[in-house]
């Protein structure tokens, strides 16, 4: 039996590729709405259609519960639960924690567990291992500890769990070799690392190098924008390039569980080592300042072309989820976004075909109820800010009827739609 605790993004699709891939499968989750779903047979997890769902819940090789009493039944436990920051953006391991006390609840000789969340190297050893050696049971001896990160892509069709190269590794020799065996009997790939810090290292490394990458871009936009040259057209020339390039994009900030968070795992963890972090700190300082920045360019807009000060207008956002044609708003910039115009005065909607009301986050409750309104009259409001460029609306529509468009994506150009009331930011 395997178990796989936090039934999000992460566990659920996990959950699914193990069960088709043969074995008995229950999740776990606190939340009571996840087990009402799953027992309807629908799936709150777009990379988990509902007929998945429903055929391995009738061939009665996945189960979902409340019940962490069960952990006991499972030989494989993997853990999947969130690893937010705090408000002084420190590593929240709370939820990791909480949950290796749960599972020493029920903990008994031979089982596996091993880690998805993203983290900083270390935690394995050092916050998992304690916790569950509380028990008396010895890691490496009596039960086996591993680190395995996910790679999920909400959105991305192009990819399934099962295809996307698996980096695995284990507390030791023996669980290095549960820790492949598992993994290798349902993804197609394993990429065995040396030890759990590495593993750990690996997934941070990935992030670090995308947010790295997409403040550099992000700081390209504002200096070129300064300098009249559109930062779009410099990336799609600098892409023909067939080697020593590789093209990143700017926003209005960073969105998703991981290029928001994890670097900062990464500089909290370096100052136990006395070791500075100044490039990625940076990078973190120039990603989390484009919210203000386009709020910035919405203001000069409104009074240039509108006459209008940002306290009077009304504004709509397009795109509450972090990125397009998905329901996903862990860190949406447009969460911000919302916030900073609210502060500075202005009326603000937004519309999102997926998001239809704004639920509760640990940063924005303020916001939470706030609902998707229609976009059949564009007029009413003074501009319209594209935050996530999602393909069904209909941008010549967009184009048509708002006053004043700010797109953060690139979303008009890229579909040959030009006009003097479009400011690109």
């Amino acid at each position: 039996m395997i178990g796989v605790i936090g039934l999000g993004y992460v566990g659920l699709p996990l959950a699914m590729t193990v069960a088709r891939a043969g074995f008995k499968v229950t999740g776990f989750d606190i939340d009571p709405a996840k087990m009402t779903a799953i027992e309807a047979g629908k799936s709150y997890i777009e990379a988990v259609p509902d007929d998945v769902l429903s055929a391995e819940r009738d061939a009665g090789r996945f189960a979902a519960t409340t019940d962490f009493a069960r952990l006991a039944e499972c030989d494989v436990i993997a853990i999947c639960v969130p690893t937010p920051l705090t408000r002084h953006r420190e590593p929240d391991l709370s939820y990791v924690a909480k949950t290796c006390e749960q599972i020493a609840g029920t903990l008994r000789k031979g089982q596996l567990v091993v880690l998805e969340s993203t983290t900083y190297p270390g935690t394995t050893e050092e916050v998992m291992k304690p916790i569950l050696e509380k028990t008396g049971l010895v890691a490496g001896e009596d039960f086996f500890l591993g680190y395995s990160p996910e790679r999920e892509d909400p959105g991305n069709r192009d990819f399934q769990t099962s295809t996307i190269p698996k980096v695995v590794a284990g507390d030791g020799e023996a669980a290095s070799a549960m820790v492949s065996a598992f993994y290798g009997a349902v993804v197609e790939t394993i990429v065995p690392v040396s030890g759990t810090r590495t593993a750990e290292a690996v997934k941070l490394t990935e992030n670090v190098f995308r947010a790295v990458n997409i403040a550099l871009v992000n700081e390209l936009k504002i200096v070129y924008e300064r300098m009249g040259i559109d930062v779009w057209e410099v990336i799609a020339a600098a892409k023909t390039k067939p080697f020593g390039y590789m093209p990143f994009y700017p926003g209005p900030g960073l969105g998703g569980h991981c290029i928001p968070i994890d670097p900062f795992y990464l500089t909290w963890k370096s100052r136990e080592y006395d070791q500075p972090t100044r490039f990625i700190e940076l990078a973190g300082e120039i990603n989390t300042a484009m919210p203000r920045y386009v709020v910035d360019r919405l203001a000069e807009a409104l009074d240039r072309m509108l006459g209008k000060a940002l306290s009077r207008s009304r504004v709509l956002i397009l795109g509450l989820a972090y990125k397009k044609n998905v329901p996903d708003i862990r860190e949406s910039p447009s969460l911000r976004l919302m916030e900073l115009l609210l502060e500075r005065g202005a009326d603000v909607a937004y519309h999102d075909p997926y998001v239809s009301e704004v639920p509760r986050t640990r940063e924005y409750g303020h916001l939470m109820g706030r609902k998707s309104v229609a976009l059949d009259q564009l007029g009413d409001f003074d501009a319209v800010v594209i935050a996530t460029d999602h393909d069904s609306f209909d941008y010549q529509a967009i184009a048509d009827g708002a006053p004043l468009v700010v797109d953060t994506r690139n979303a008009m150009a890229n579909r040959g739609i030009t006009s003097q009331t479009i400011v690109k930011a």
